[in-house]
Order: structure tokens, then C-alpha cells, then sequence
């Protein structure tokens, strides 16, 4: 038997009330278009897809206030809702960490590491931000524009000092904002990575990297790095 494309819409749509009661934290009925409004205060999710949703409600009510009989539908979706439905339904349920999607070995270096390891990894990895220990502890992320910063100020101190060996810790006092960086759990849903990088532009706070630990801790062991180029690829 052919499941009808209004009976898939609804069985998701069903689905997601649950869900938007259980983060508001209720198990009483509440108006669809209110659990809306306040699950988008605390999910960044709901407030992503708000208007899907409340559009997804008003379809909902076409299906069951006008239905005459189990066989009559007066407004049966199209299965392009229906998908966008079921897969808002699916990440709403279970939606991606950045501890799946941005798991990987980071390349990290030491402040005494030179300037000239730092641009021969550059050349032949061609990264962009690296973490920077002092043995077991962070110390900053050394990015281009601090490296750019860094040769900028030290073409007159060469003349001045021209046999100094160079090292990462001398880009750290160059980087424009120090803490270009997060911290974030890798039980951090990527859409709240997303948020993150985007509240940081608005508040004037660019980050460079969101580093990823058990939990968001910079003492552990660091186990993904996320970019905001990584993250505009994430669907």
C-alpha cells in the first residue's frame, strides 16, 4: 500500500511537536505556532527553520480542518515538502555535532617552533590557522593575518637584529585580536557552530577557529578544528 504524501506530512509534522515541546519542556498541548515561539529562544535550529515551520502549520491545518474523509485531502503536499519536512524533522531529532562532522588529527605547533618551519608547512599543507603550545598548553592561534602583522613590524628590527631566530611566539604578540578562537565541546551541534561565528562578526569578535575538545576545555587533548570556510560548506 502507497503511503499518501499527506499521511507522511503529518506522521513528521507530529514528530516535531513532540520535539518542540520536550526543549520547551512541556507535555501539554500548546498551540503549534507557540511552541514555535518559544523553542526559537532557546534552539537555534527552530529559529533557523522558523518560517518552514510555521509555514508547515498552516498546511497542517488545511489537511485536517478540511478533511471530509479518510480517502478526500483538500490540500495534499508535494513531495518537496514532504522531504523538507521529514528532513527538518530529522535534524531537529538528531542533528549534527561538530564532534562528527570536524573530527580529525589538528596539526599543532610549539612557540619555539621557527618561522621558517611555520612557512614550509604553509606551502606544503597550505593551512591557514594553527594552534600554537607551549609544550601541553595552549597558547594562541597563529593565522595569516597575524604572520602578515608580524613581517610588517619586523622589516625595520631585522636591520637591527639581523641573526634572531624567529618563532611562533613572536607572531602570538602580533595577532590584531588575541583571542581570534573558541573552545566548544564536540557535543556542540553544528548550527550552534554556525551561530557562534555569526554572533562573533556582529559583536565585532571574528573568530578563526572554533577548537574542539571532550568539552570545550583548552586543557584537553584537542580533537577537531572548525572554520568558518568548513562551516559554510556544512549543508
Amino acid at each position: 500500500m502507497t503511503v499518501k504524501n499527506s499521511d507522511r506530512f503529518l506522521i513528521a509534522y507530529n514528530r516535531i511537536t513532540y520535539t518542540l515541546r520536550d526543549m520547551i519542556g512541556t507535555k501539554e498541548h500548546v498551540p503549534f505556532y507557540r511552541l514555535i515561539e518559544q523553542a526559537k529562544k532557546k534552539s537555534v535550529l527552530v529559529r533557523k527553520y522558523e518560517d518552514d515551520l510555521r509555514t508547515f502549520g498552516d498546511l497542517r491545518n488545511a489537511i485536517v480542518h478540511h478533511r471530509t474523509s479518510a480517502e478526500f485531502v483538500i490540500a495534499e503536499p508535494h513531495l518537496k515538502v514532504v522531504h523538507k519536512i521529514e528532513h527538518i524533522d530529522h535534524v531537529l531529532t538528531k542533528p549534527k555535532l561538530v564532534g562528527q562532522a570536524f573530527h580529525k588529527k589538528v596539526l599543532t605547533l610549539q612557540t619555539t617552533d621557527s618561522i621558517k618551519y611555520l612557512l614550509q608547512v604553509i606551502r606544503q599543507k597550505k593551512f591557514t590557522q594553527f594552534p600554537v603550545y607551549a609544550k601541553e598548553e595552549f597558547k594562541g592561534l597563529v593565522t595569516t593575518v597575524g604572520i602578515t602583522n608580524w613581517l610588517a613590524s619586523t622589516i625595520e628590527a631585522e636591520q637591527h637584529i639581523p641573526n634572531k631566530r624567529w618563532s611562533l611566539n613572536d607572531i602570538l604578540h602580533h595577532e590584531k585580536n588575541r583571542v581570534n578562537y573558541k573552545f566548544v565541546s564536540r557535543y556542540m551541534t553544528i548550527y550552534d557552530a554556525e551561530e557562534m561565528f555569526k554572533q562573533g562578526v556582529e559583536r565585532g569578535k571574528r573568530y578563526e577557529a572554533l577548537l574542539i575538545t571532550e568539552h570545550g576545555k583548552p586543557y584537553q587533548k584537542l580533537i577537531g578544528m572548525v572554520t568558518p570556510i568548513d562551516i559554510m560548506k556544512v549543508d
